[in-house]
């Protein structure tokens, strides 16, 4: 879907003061393919380096939210999930016995929003679309 995006430039370009263990958790942000939460973050930047706390995680989570570089999720688990605020717009599609989220892009239900929305009296100015599901492939 959406190509990698380099958190820690996202934070230099919005004058964020970068100490080495924001450094670590933007990194792993970015060479995230999944959608973390901050308990598998901290995991894995604790990998990196072992002195990064969840509480350290939690409050850097924060603050890339709060400038507007991380997007959050409630996919339905319960968890609060990340991504990189992306560059362009997807929708997601959740498997809900796996947990694993596909991003998409589909134009002609684009489309579609936008003329409903129309039809009803409105510009569309952003939206969020979630869906959710079990695979149709299932083992025999």
């Amino acid at each position: 879907m959406p190509g990698k995006i380099d958190i820690e430039q996202l934070c230099a370009d919005k004058g964020l003061r970068i100490t080495e263990q924001r450094r670590v958790i933007a990194r792993v942000l970015s060479d995230a393919e999944d959608h973390p939460d901050v308990e598998l973050l901290h995991q894995r930047a604790a990998a990196i380096d072992p002195g990064i706390s969840i509480a350290t995680v939690y409050r850097t989570v924060r603050l890339f939210e709060d400038a507007g570089i991380l997007e959050r999720h409630d996919f339905g688990d319960g968890r609060a999930r990340y991504e990189a605020a992306p560059e362009t717009h997807h929708d997601h599609l959740i498997n809900v016995e796996t947990g694993e989220v596909i991003e998409f892009v589909d134009r002609d239900l684009e489309e579609l929003q936008r003329r409903i929305a129309e039809k009803l009296g409105f510009r569309l100015v952003d939206h969020r679309l979630e869906l959710y599901g079990v695979s149709a492939q299932r083992p025999k």
